[in-house]
């Protein structure tokens, strides 16, 4: 007798698939849900803190009440800027090498080992080193180091953003059909200007996510940038000086015995948080929209 004729194994193939699907959704839901109740708890402690002040006016000193982290936000963007600039053309450069040009060398296999070991190594490592390399020396022809400086905050941030936007890069890459590489050969296209032009371009969608992944594992990062920017209580963005940043000052406010300094670290956590959260949505946005569509 046919397996659709028996009622019985009907039955418990449509008991297996409900019960498959209700422990993936279940599943989905233990991982949404400590997302959700951080996010909630960050509201409930952190939205009352918020104000005009927050966004416009720099630490307070102790005992004055009041303050915001104005200076930290802008020092976090700078950071984060530069630490985008050195790490995303760097990752995206490595993933285009070991998926287009570098395929089974030894130089290849050793660039992948070292991207995936990086990806583990604990953010206060990539601090402790950037300080050895950056902060704890001082080579006369480069103003940046010998002292701690936002430059050397970027740079750290940067290293702990090419591993992970280089296996992106290299995994988008791969995916991208060999069909598309052969016709535009076939045109009498560069393999260089195939590459850029077409296969990057039809990835585009998953690399900028992988930058993006990238972007929101080191925006909150605390460790290295304790090692390298410092931390400032006044505004600055001279790269050559110690900085503020959101992850510090919330570092500073939370080790306090304050509770205005305690209001003001679970706000900027909030804003931490949202700002991440609406730069990945953003980006995603747009992704979706085609505007920075690739041909796929």
């Amino acid at each position: 007798m046919p397996l659709s004729g028996n009622p019985i194994r009907a039955k418990i193939r449509a008991l297996t698939d409900s019960a498959v699907t209700g422990l993936a959704i279940l599943a989905t839901l233990l991982v949404v849900a400590p997302l959700v109740a951080i996010f909630v708890y960050l509201i409930y402690k952190g939205a009352s803190s918020l104000n005009l002040a927050f966004f416009t006016q720099i630490q307070k000193p102790v005992g004055e009440s009041g303050g915001g982290m104005a200076h930290a936000i802008v020092g976090s963007a700078v950071l984060l800027a530069l630490a985008t600039v050195i790490g995303v053309p760097i990752g995206i450069g490595g993933g285009i090498y070991l998926a287009e040009f570098g395929r089974g060398t030894k130089l290849a296999n050793a660039i992948r080992f070292t991207a995936d070991v990086l990806n583990g190594v604990p953010s206060i490592v990539m601090g402790v080193a950037a300080y050895a390399l950056i902060v704890g020396t001082h080579i006369p022809f480069l103003p940046f180091t010998g002292h701690f400086s936002a430059f050397a905050g970027g740079t750290a941030l940067g290293i702990m953003m090419i591993p992970t936007v280089c296996r992106t890069t290299e995994e988008m890459l791969v995916m991208v059909p060999h069909a598309v590489r052969e016709a535009a050969l076939g045109l009498g296209v560069p393999n260089w200007r195939s590459v850029l032009s077409i296969t990057v371009k039809t990835a585009s969608p998953g690399i900028i996510t992988g930058c993006m992944l990238a972007f929101a594992r080191v925006a909150g990062e605390t460790a290295p940038l304790l090692f390298t920017a410092l931390g400032n209580s006044f505004w600055s963005v001279d790269l050559n000086q110690p900085i503020a940043a959101l992850p510090l000052q919330i570092y500073v406010y939370a080790l306090s015995p304050y509770d205005e300094w305690h209001r003001l670290a679970w706000a900027g956590a909030l804003v931490l948080i949202v700002l991440i959260v609406l730069a990945v949505s953003l980006v995603r946005y747009v992704t979706s929209r085609g505007v920075l569509k690739g041909a796929s």
